[in-house]
């Protein structure tokens, strides 16, 4: 277990060694962000954000979803619901009663470190003000606000050809990065690295599933759809009916998993279909004994629902995964505030070993919070980020 202390980064960007060939977000800036300024974190496989309630565990958790959200394409009204309150704790609007704040990441990758940063204006008006692509110390793309009357940023984007940079106007309330493809053509050889840099840096954000279990919503009998784990693992039991039918062997391994964190004997998981045409979860205890999962206390419930997502993938979760790049080359990063919320230390350790062991494989990343972090000492490949003051 690695310790990572919440203290300032250096400028240049963090490479992993080796390079991974599938992009990933190794660093989270939080340059000035609600609670936070001038903070760096570097994120391996499996982090833990820890640290008592205000630390800002959760806030960094917003941060990164956030920026997965823009990276996705979204506008910025909708990756932050409530701008106002990301404004860093005491601080004063300019002369003309503006305020905002800074965040920002490293994508590792085939590319090498890329870095991209954003400044945000939450007030009078939600819009980017500011954005950098930089990769090997080399502005790839630079944004700012020039006339506060128009709803554009001037950018300018890496060329290398007759002019060394492209100059246009990009809309201010989304990400440019994520706009690259539609503005840079791709004749020359510096366009082309900007391509690159701006793919590495969306593929690595995009494939985000934020994971918050509801236990009072898992409970219900659900309908039948699409199959697709919700944010709040409401529809916990119809998933099981298709992971069930579709996966005998990744099934097999979440009763074993859930067997490990559950009360009881557990030798596999059921979905019942009820009359009125619903389904319902089970534990089948053996012996013809079934124990309905809405009998089971929250923190079994939570248990269950997180070994579900770590041992399945995005087309069993309700992600949106970049379609124009093969699946072998993009990696899953799961979000979860609370990851030990309502479990005993046996049960978080159980499912802390399994997210360790899948994250090992490298087709999986996660960044969770927790309230503490004593339960996790000697699990390999897990790296601590203490907020505590």
């Amino acid at each position: 277990m690695t310790v990572s202390p919440a203290l300032p980064l250096p400028d240049q960007a963090r490479r992993t060694d080796p390079r991974p060939d599938r992009p990933c977000v190794t660093e989270l800036r939080l340059s000035a962000f609600a609670g936070h300024r001038r903070a760096g974190f570097t994120l391996g496989p499996l982090t833990l954000f820890t640290g008592p309630s205000g630390s800002g565990k959760s806030r960094a958790l917003q941060a990164y979803e956030a920026l997965a959200r823009l990276g996705a394409g979204v506008d910025l009204a909708e990756a932050f619901g409530d701008p106002v309150s990301c404004v860093p704790e005491g601080a004063r609007p300019d002369a003309q009663r503006r305020r905002g704040f800074r965040i920002g990441c490293t994508a590792d990758g085939p590319q090498g470190p890329v870095r991209l940063d954003v400044a945000v204006q939450a007030e009078p008006e939600l819009r980017i003000v500011g954005e950098r692509l930089t990769s090997g110390g080399l502005v790839l793309l630079e944004t700012a606000l020039r006339d506060p009357q128009r709803a554009v940023v001037q950018a300018a984007w890496h060329t290398a050809g007759s002019a060394p940079v492209t100059r246009g106007p990009l809309p201010d309330d989304r990400l440019g990065t994520a706009l690259l493809p539609l503005r840079v053509a791709g004749t020359t050889d510096g366009q082309r690295r900007v391509l690159a840099a701006a793919e590495q840096m969306v593929v690595a954000l995009r494939s985000v599933f934020v994971c918050d279990p509801g236990p009072r919503w898992m409970r219900a009998p659900v309908p039948l759809g699409a199959g697709r784990l919700l944010r709040g693992c409401d529809n916990l039991a119809e998933v099981l009916w298709r992971t069930r039918a579709e996966c005998g062997r990744r099934h097999a391994l979440l009763a074993a998993a859930v067997g490990a964190g559950c009360a009881g004997r557990v030798v596999d998981l059921l979905s019942e279909r009820l009359d009125d045409g619903t389904v319902r979860a089970l534990l089948d205890r053996g012996d013809g004994l079934l124990t309905p999962l809405g009998l089971l206390g929250d923190g079994e419930l939570r248990y269950v629902a997180l070994a579900l997502v770590l041992l399945t993938g995005p087309g069993v979760l309700a992600v949106d995964p970049v379609g124009e790049v093969p699946a072998a080359l993009q990696t899953l990063t799961v979000l979860v505030d609370g990851f030990d919320r309502c479990m005993d230390r046996r049960q978080a350790r159980e499912l802390l070993e399994l997210a360790a062991r899948m994250c090992q494989r490298g087709h999986i990343r996660l960044v969770g919070a927790v309230s503490e972090v004593s339960w996790a000492a000697g699990v390999d490949g897990v790296t601590v980020v203490d907020l505590s003051p």
